[in-house]
């Protein structure tokens, strides 16, 4: 393994001179070394400094995707590796250039790549010549180019942002230029945000662990590598943070790290995962050879039985008070909930505790966890009013009058005048009048003359519309009668006239109390018993019944994070109406007011949660035919009413959180 020792941005400043003439002794050797191999003859152009032509690979495909934060990703896939792409930053936008590979005719095509919405507007991909390929993204607005290399696949990433000033590190000629230092964050794909320096890479073709140092000198961290780090990589990335680009470079080479302090640990991802799981399977088995211990823990405000249940999945209870145990079925390395594979929990119901056997270290987590969830809970009180208010009006007016008359002493009525009973009378009453008028004569007129008797006969009215059928008032109406007297004659008006007014209002204020996430039901009412009769071969039976007429809600409450009240309400209000006599009895009528609902509220405020208006308008009228259509007189021989009425129903809630601190 190679440990790359980064120094702090100060010292690097003032090594700079030393890099300097290093590099310079670098390409004056290198230099000498083509003088040597110029003098000496080469079979071909090809084996000057020690380097090989290239073979031509060819772009199989060419894709472009819309990556997270609106960044456009154009992905070019060769045939082969070996390719060297170039890209480079022009006015129109980015253009890459690949210098030993083909386009095939299929894929010289130009590519509109707007409504990825994206800063590449444009990919043109153009054949130079057979061994050259050019490719223009035209863009707009500002952005960060990056390009990396990952097997046989090219990524040309653009990512809109504001430009900032940068360092750049390296180039293809591996010379480093210093800039101005400045902060940045970037995001990608997977949501990091990342707030290293920004940096521009160019390089060819280089060492993983060359990129891996350069990355320490602009972090000011510690890298390890491994010994398996291998491979060369070939990436363009500008104004891109240091840490990005370490992602960046792992993620093509199949790299991972792990950080501990200043010290990053750089690894192939199969060799992090296998230290990962060996060092897991050590943990585990120092727990299953750890000597378990027994706690009892008191449960105060909550459920031991629940918390149990909780805690692991094979809790359970039993008859005799206490709980089942949570038994160690599972094999070596295996844990059920928060507890080990040798774990178990019981409980008592009685003491309301929790029995845990576990090693310590799970002993104790399962207490932190007890002590965090045995807190009180709030509690929360709910009203309700139920709001009935009605408003009645009612009018009627009619008439009703008759006509009395006597003749001869004789009062005549359409009642019993046409009677038999009647004649027979009137015919008594003559015969014994004839006969004493007989005598006073024959006896010389001596005393007072004889007197006819008469019969007193009833007369009804001619017209009576002093009712109406179905009448709308509830009382009687007030008359006014006239009588006229005429010759013996007597004729009987009356008049009827009412009106009627009502007002009422019903308040009811049912209120609860309850726990958080706790069903509360408060009632008042009555029972009312009917009776119904059943005939079954002759017997009849008779069964009393109830139904329940009462005042109900029924509520259950749940406090949000925000301190709101979340309600799930159900309130009822019935009232008796009448009996409603049918053949196997009378049947009470029932008048029901209902509302189920849920409604967010904050903590005190009222809300209206229901509501029903209703509103009646009713007219009769009773009426002689053709007498009552005569003008003005017709009014004597009819009868009319109005009535209106309006019946409001509301229903108001008002929650009001009580909170419960626990006792120190």
């Amino acid at each position: 393994m190679i440990v790359l020792n980064a120094h702090s941005q100060q010292q690097g400043r003032r090594t700079m001179p030393i890099r300097a003439a290093m590099f310079g002794l670098t390409v004056g050797l290198l230099s000498a070394l083509s003088a040597v191999n110029a003098a000496t003859p080469a079979p071909a152009p090809a084996a000057q400094a020690g380097q090989q032509v290239p073979a031509v690979s060819a772009i199989t495909d060419i894709d472009f995707k819309r990556g997270d934060g609106g960044s456009g990703k154009l992905i070019l896939r060769f045939d082969r590796d070996g390719a060297m792409p170039d890209m480079r930053s022009a006015e129109a936008g980015v253009i890459v250039d690949i210098g030993n590979a083909r386009l095939p005719a299929h894929l010289q095509r130009s590519l509109n790549v707007t409504d990825f919405a994206t800063p590449v507007q444009n990919v043109q991909a153009l054949a130079q010549g057979d061994t050259k390929t050019q490719l223009v993204l035209t863009t707009t607005g500002p952005f960060e180019s990056l390009a990396y290399q990952t097997g046989k696949d090219y990524i040309v990433e653009l990512v809109p942002r504001a430009a900032t000033p940068t360092r750049a590190v390296g180039s293809a000629t591996a010379v480093a230029a210093t800039a101005q230092k400045a902060p940045t964050v970037a995001a990608t794909g997977s949501g990091r945000g990342y707030g290293g320096r920004a940096v521009t890479f160019n390089f060819q073709d280089i060492p993983v662990r060359t990129v891996l140092q350069l990355i320490a000198e602009e972090s000011g961290l510690n890298i390890v590598a491994s010994d398996t780090t291998q491979g060369n990589v070939t990436l363009r990335l500008i104004n891109v943070p240091w840490d990005q680009a370490l992602d960046l470079v792992l993620q093509a080479k199949q790299l991972d790290k792990r950080r501990s302090g200043n010290v990053i640990w750089v690894a192939p991802q199969a060799e992090i995962a296998k230290f990962e799981q060996d060092k897991e399977d050590a943990r585990i088995a120092i727990e299953n050879r750890a000597e378990t211990v027994t706690e009892y823990i008191p449960v105060s405000y909550g459920n031991a039985e629940d918390i149990a249940k909780l805690l692991t999945d094979e809790s359970k209870g039993n008859s005799g008070g206490g709980g089942g145990a949570a038994g160690s079925s599972g094999g070596a390395g295996q844990s059920r909930g928060f507890l080990s594979s040798r774990g178990s929990i019981s409980f008592d119901r009685r003491t309301n505790t929790l029995l845990v056997i576990d090693i310590p270290a799970r002993v104790a987590e399962v207490r932190r966890l007890v002590a965090q969830l045995d807190t009180p809970v709030d509690q929360v009180l709910i009203e309700a009013k139920v709001v009935i208010a009605t408003e009645d009006f009612a009018r009627e007016l009619g008439a009703k009058f008759g006509i009395n008359g006597s003749k001869n002493n004789v009062t005549f009525g359409n009642n019993i005048a046409n009677t038999t009973a009647t004649r027979n009378s009137i015919t008594q009453t003559d015969n014994a009048y004839l006969a004493a008028y007989r005598a006073w004569i024959a006896g010389g007129q001596v005393g007072p003359a004889p007197i006819r008797g008469s019969s007193t006969i009833s007369k009804g009215n001619n017209v009576d519309l002093g009712v109406l059928a179905g009448g709308l008032l509830s009382s009687n109406p007030a008359t006014m009668a006239f009588t006229i007297l005429n010759a013996g004659y007597a004729l009987d008006i009356e008049l009827s006239a009412m009106q009627e007014e009502g007002r009422g209002e019903v308040i009811s204020s049912p209120r609860v109390v309850t726990s958080n996430q706790r069903e509360a039901i408060i009632k008042q009412g009555r029972e009312i018993g009917y009776v119904t009769t059943q005939s079954s071969n002759g017997q009849i039976t008779q069964t009393v019944n109830f139904k329940d007429v009462v005042l109900e809600l029924r509520v259950t409450p749940t406090i949000t994070n925000d301190g709101r009240v979340f309600l799930n309400l159900l309130v009822k209000k019935d009232e008796l109406e009448d009996f409603i006599d049918t053949v196997a009895g009378s049947v009470p009528l029932i008048a029901k007011r209902e509302v189920t609902t849920a409604v967010l509220i904050e903590d005190g405020n009222t809300v209206v949660v229901g509501g029903v208006y209703e509103f009646s308008d009713r007219s009769q009228a009773s009426k002689v035919p053709f007498l009552a259509d005569l003008p003005v007189l017709g009014n004597l021989f009819k009868k009319r009413g109005r009535s209106k009425g309006k019946a409001e129903l509301l229903i108001f809630v008002t929650p009001k959180v009580m909170k419960v601190a626990p006792r120190v």
